[in-house]
């Protein structure tokens, strides 16, 4: 019932300095748990911000009335990597004792933001719903952690599909759950579900 919303909600997305990325905004409105409508959309082209400071944007709504306030900072990501098996951090054994050291007892209130780090490794699934007429789906799977977000390449025509990829995170909240979703890549409609699993930090 507000048409002066204040949600000072943080969110983190990773991308990688050669893409050409935009980031999308969309604000939406419930009347009920059934209806939404649509009530505007604005753009911020990442790449043209200079790295290293806070910018505050003020951005007008396409097509609608209104504007959205947002605090936009681009900084060199730490801790999170997507690899292959192969090359993964604690694979390694110099990365594998660099990272014990940095999370030993005597450095716990060297950085109390800084509480940890997860390495998950994405092998296969196995059996998956077949999305498709053919009897196949196009699967990749999304991982989140808080506001953290990363995601495997997608296998095609394939209910058995191997990733083989390593996945780190820094850990900011020891309360948080890993959740692992299958999608099924349907072109440039929205990806349909296939499961999801659900790994509070605190039962590994």
């Amino acid at each position: 019932k507000s048409a002066n919303p204040q949600w000072r909600e943080q969110f983190d997305f990773h991308y990688f300095s050669d893409r050409k990325d935009m980031l999308d905004i969309e604000v939406w409105r419930k009347d009920n748990k059934k209806h939404e409508e649509l009530l505007g959309m604005c753009q911020v082209d990442v790449t043209a911000l200079p790295t290293k400071q806070t910018h505050c944007l003020e951005l007008p709504l396409e097509k609608h009335p209104g504007s959205l306030l947002m605090l936009i900072a681009v900084a060199p990501c730490t801790g999170v990597s997507i690899s292959d098996l192969c090359v993964c951090p604690l694979g390694d054994p110099t990365e594998r004792q660099r990272i014990s050291q940095r999370y030993c007892i005597k450095n716990s209130f060297r950085d109390i933001k800084d509480i940890g780090f997860l390495q998950v490794k994405v092998l296969k699934a196995v059996d998956l719903l077949a999305a498709d007429f053919a009897g196949k789906s196009d699967p990749f799977c999304v991982l989140e952690l808080g506001n953290d977000s990363l995601q495997t390449h997608t296998v095609y025509k394939n209910l058995n599909p191997e990733w083989n990829k390593v996945f780190t995170f820094p850990i900011k909240d020891i309360h948080d759950v890993l959740e692992v979703t299958v999608f099924d890549e349907d072109g440039d409609k929205p990806p349909d579900f296939l499961g999801k699993v659900a790994i509070p930090l605190l039962s590994v």
